[in-house]
């Protein structure tokens, strides 16, 4: 029977070749793997699995690293926005998991606590992001009074995050970079800095740990490049089916507001995937898809389960395999097309998608 239903077809042999293009690029760093979002909407048990090398995991929130601990993940987790409330600080310590303490408050709490042992903290300085971290000027003190207390295993973890480390041009990163080393200097404990730019351009910054995220799925970090350029293999492929064939006349107009007119005589594929699959609205008459390997435009607008495609005179037919993004054509590119990042488009896959995880070598 001809499935309608979008598939996101996730491979795990180039997740695991991505990995060790981090570490190619990073030989004396240990790998903080951020799998936040559902693993950047792969699957984040899934995507853990695989990891097995990674030296630690990255969730943003508690729930997120209690899913993984509740599907059999042993490896050290941080929640690398720590804590929201006090009251979580018992359930961080019995599930083992590690903080990122950011503001005053965090760090007053966590001091404050009574826990049932130490936790083990990164302690992160805001450097320029002007998002999350500690003031400079808080560091010394900060630094040495969770130092020294007996809620906190030690040494602490430094790190910082890059606003700009996507965009080498810029002497933001550099700027950061001297600022974290002056606020650090003297003080034990290992440094984090490198997200997935600054891991590709910024060596500099590695440290003893670097925090890959969107690299690991194959995927540039950069606005006008895309991951092959940088050594990387696309994870996620999209896809889905041709539903119907249907032939136009020209003049006539396709889709909501008639927002295309076809031009001349020509035929329609109508594919399952809309923006209740979460493909951007705004691909309809601005992106392209692959059918049997040739790229057609999807014409008129993208509705909430279909979209059409100008497939002319090629020999295309329902049940046919359509790629909305893939190694053949990039996740990067569409971002351009409709004036959003890569991000963006692989968080919001919905629950509609099929997902399914294979191992091509």
């Amino acid at each position: 029977m001809l499935s309608r239903r979008p598939q996101a077809t996730i491979d795990l042999a180039a997740l695991e070749y991505n990995f060790a293009r981090v570490k190619q690029l990073a030989p004396n760093s240990k790998v903080l793997a951020v799998l936040k979002a559902n693993a950047y909407g792969h699957g984040m048990l899934m995507v853990a699995q695989a990891l097995h090398q990674a030296d630690a995991l990255g969730v943003a929130r508690l729930d997120e690293a209690l899913a993984l601990r509740a599907g059999g993940i042993a490896k050290p987790i941080v929640l690398l926005e720590g804590f929201f409330h006090a009251d979580e600080l018992a359930q961080i310590v019995a599930s083992n998991l590690q903080l990122v303490i950011h503001h005053r408050d965090q760090a007053e709490a966590l001091l404050a606590a009574q826990l049932d042992a130490p936790v083990r903290v990164w302690l992160k300085i805001d450097t320029g992001m002007h998002r999350l971290g500690i003031y400079p000027h808080e560091f010394n003190e900060l630094h040495q009074r969770l130092s020294q207390s007996s809620n906190v295993q030690g040494p602490l973890r430094l790190m910082s995050h890059f606003a700009s480390s996507d965009e080498p041009d810029k002497p933001a990163t550099a700027n950061q970079l001297t600022l974290f080393q002056h606020i650090t200097q003297g003080n034990a404990g290992e440094h984090s800095l490198a997200n997935s730019g600054a891991v590709l351009n910024w060596p500099q910054s590695h440290g003893d740990w670097v925090r890959p995220g969107l690299m690991l799925y194959g995927v540039s970090p950069m606005a006008e490049a895309v991951g092959k350029q940088h050594g990387l293999k696309p994870v996620m492929t999209l896809s889905s089916s041709v539903i119907a064939v249907r032939e136009v006349s020209a003049g006539d107009a396709v889709g909501y507001g008639g927002s295309w007119i076809a031009a001349h005589n020509s035929r329609l594929a109508v594919v399952a995937m809309g923006y209740g699959d979460g493909y951007p609205r705004g691909a309809g008459n601005n992106a392209d898809v692959l059918i049997n390997g040739k790229c057609h435009p999807i014409v008129g607008r993208v509705s909430m389960d279909m979209i059409t495609v100008d497939i002319g005179t090629a020999p295309v037919a329902v049940g046919d395999k359509v790629v909305l993004w893939g190694a053949d054509l990039p996740v990067e590119e569409l971002a351009r097309r409709v004036d959003t990042i890569p991000y963006e488009l692989l968080c919001n896959i919905t629950s509609r998608v099929q997902f399914s995880y294979i191992r091509h070598t």
